[in-house]
């Protein structure tokens, strides 16, 4: 019989090393099997020459060293979050491997070794080995927040207590293509006015600068009285062109910086609780938007709380995580009423009813979900009805922007060619 040397993975995920007395490979890898371990590689081992205790200590130090060395691979410095596409990708993977019985140390071992150079490469590189130190898996994602949020950290860990880590992770994986589909149509929805209104504003930049000042020196040429349409256009004209006396700084640089400043503007008054307040709050009252926000922030908290609840989260904590990913403060602060309620043995629907923030249905079908115990698949039903409303509140919003854009670029331009035309009839009357 040969001596065959092994590395394997115990249970609980750790590399295992030694030898076995086995007549073939087959029968190594049967005889390590048998002892509760998965060999991730047999080779037969070689007839060394002796060399003294010597020997025999650089073989260990030289194994010492490679060892540590393995230790302090890590990961790399790297700038950024993690994509969203990527990390649902990696967890639909990562169930895939858990639900085929492979250790989870060498799930994330393979999944790391198959990611691009990267921000998610490296993170995952920590990750595997913060679990191969011994952390928990929950444990060593929460070290990692630029790619693992509060909700998946939570949801991981009671994958991890119910020892259903696989199904946990299958559901988290569903919730997030919901999640990124929700949020690629209401992108979607509002690209064509924002592409519409960036090329207005370029071209009415190009005629201010260029068109309108020509009409304005055949009009001084002739002593036409301008009318106060044309008075203001030109005066709008000069105020692009930077040529109004005193102005220091041309307009134009206003009107092509505007927009990022203004969206900056907001995502910094977002980020003060004051700020969050008061926009979050006019956004729900505005005409049109203030529907599909409102229908999309029930669609997300609703399936955000009951992926949580059906994973086995503690609902006192299911609802503040919810609470803090539902992306709008109105509904934040509902929940902590619903919180506060919950905890003091009330029922989950008065609070959220009180707060007027979702519709007479919802709360009735959270009532119904909170008498009979089956809260978790009544708000999945919830969360899936109002993503339909969304898809037809976003079509209904498309299909009416389109014709509101066309209204306000012809108006755009038809106020310039009447403020032009106006002082040419005027020159034509005088000729006569």
């Amino acid at each position: 019989m040969a001596t065959y040397v092994y590395q394997a993975l115990n249970a609980a995920g750790k590399t295992q090393k030694g030898t076995v007395e086995a007549a073939s490979s087959e029968d190594a890898i049967q005889r390590i099997k048998s002892q509760g371990y998965f060999p991730t590689s047999v080779q037969p081992q070689k007839e060394k020459k002796a060399k003294g205790a010597k020997g025999g200590a650089e073989v260990a130090a030289a194994a010492s060293a490679k060892k540590k060395k393995k230790k302090k691979k890590g990961g790399g410095f790297s700038i950024g979050g993690v994509s969203p596409k990527y990390l649902t990708l990696f967890t639909r993977q990562l169930s895939t491997l858990q639900d085929a019985g492979l250790p989870l140390l060498r799930s994330l071992q393979i999944l790391e070794s198959q990611q691009k150079p990267g921000v998610l490469k490296n993170v995952l590189q920590n990750v595997t080995e913060e679990v191969e130190g011994g952390s928990s898996l929950s444990e060593a994602m929460a070290k990692q927040p630029k790619a693992f949020d509060h909700l998946y950290v939570k949801m991981v860990n009671a994958g991890e207590i119910g020892g259903v880590l696989d199904i946990i992770l299958q559901r988290l994986s569903e919730f997030m293509e919901k999640s990124e589909k929700l949020k690629r149509k209401i992108k979607g929805a509002m690209v064509y006015p924002i592409v519409v209104v960036l090329i207005a504003l370029i071209i009415l930049t190009g005629i201010m600068l260029l068109i309108i000042p020509q009409f304005e020196a055949i009009f001084a040429d002739f002593g036409v009285e301008l009318p106060a349409l044309t008075l203001w256009l030109v005066n709008t004209s000069s105020w692009v062109a930077g040529t109004t006396p005193g102005q220091e700084v041309p307009g134009w640089i206003f009107v092509l910086l505007g927009p990022p400043a203004v969206f900056f503007g907001v995502k910094l008054i977002r980020k003060t609780t004051p700020g969050k307040a008061v926009f979050d709050t006019l956004l729900l009252w505005t005409p049109i938007f203030g529907t599909l926000v409102r229908k999309t922030t029930i669609a997300r908290f609703t399936r955000t709380l009951g992926t949580l609840i059906s994973a086995g989260v503690p609902i006192l904590e299911a609802v503040t995580i919810t609470g803090q990913t539902s992306g709008n403060y109105v509904f934040e602060k509902a929940l902590r009423k619903v919180h506060d309620s919950i905890r003091e043995g009330e029922t989950f629907a008065d609070p959220l009813r009180e707060s007027k923030t979702c519709d007479a249905i919802v709360v009735n079908m959270i009532d119904v979900g909170e008498e009979t115990g089956d809260m978790d698949s009544m708000l999945m039903k919830i969360a899936d009805n109002y993503d339909e409303e969304v898809d037809v509140a976003v079509e209904s919003l498309v299909s009416l922007l389109e014709p509101i854009m066309v209204v306000l670029l012809g108006g755009m331009v038809g106020t310039i060619v009447v403020a032009m035309f106006l002082p040419m009839v005027k020159m034509i009357e005088s000729l006569q």
